[in-house]
């Protein structure tokens, strides 16, 4: 029932530190696209004073979460939802912060919408919308890895693939929502901030 991803143990403790000091102290993180669950059995484990809301669009994905979540022992690690960013209602109606890791690639251009549109509208003035993974920056792949892997995309779907942060960061701003920090992580992906206006 639980499933493993293998970039979850390299790209973790990196994501931590960025999380550790761009989200609040406390309150309710809605964790967007939660996967296998490995991560958010971690970051629970490693923001105590967060109540860690994983979910996912595929119930075998709600499924693994969860097992991870009763393995994990974490009190701070709610129960996983099943959440469509593309529905208007996702069942939680305010986080203090949206974190979204290695979706925006694998799911269609409405996803990504879905995801900015609703972050919008459940986060506080100034609550962060994080998100990971790989992008292309002005059009250009920073490394051809990134080239190979958005060919592999959308081979399989072509309505997937590494996305342009500049048309992210445009779509963001329709949204209210205002770019604040890039950071390069490891093999060649980015934390991206993103604020909700005031």
């Amino acid at each position: 029932m639980k499933g493993y991803a293998p970039a979850t143990e390299r790209n973790r403790s990196p994501i931590l530190e960025v999380l550790s000091r761009v989200l609040p102290h406390e309150g309710l993180v809605l964790e967007i696209a939660s996967g296998t669950g490995e991560h958010a059995g971690f970051f629970a484990k490693n923001l105590p004073r967060i109540r860690w809301q994983p979910s996912d669009v595929g119930a075998s994905a709600v499924a693994s979460i969860a097992a991870w979540r009763a393995e994990s022992g974490a009190e701070n690690l709610l129960a996983p939802l099943q959440i469509d960013v593309t529905e208007d209602a996702w069942g939680v109606p305010s986080a203090d912060a949206v974190v979204c890791i290695n979706m925006i690639h694998i799911a269609p251009w409405a996803a990504c919408e879905g995801l900015l549109r609703g972050a919008s509208r459940i986060l506080p003035p100034r609550g962060v919308l994080y998100l990971y993974g790989p992008f292309r920056f002005d059009g250009a792949f920073l490394a051809p890895s990134n080239e190979v892997f958005d060919a592999s995309l959308r081979a399989r779907d072509p309505s997937w693939g590494v996305r342009d942060l500049g048309d992210v960061t445009a779509l963001a701003s329709r949204f209210g929502l205002t770019r604040e920090e890039v950071a390069p992580m490891p093999a060649n992906n980015h934390s991206v901030v993103f604020r909700r206006d005031s």
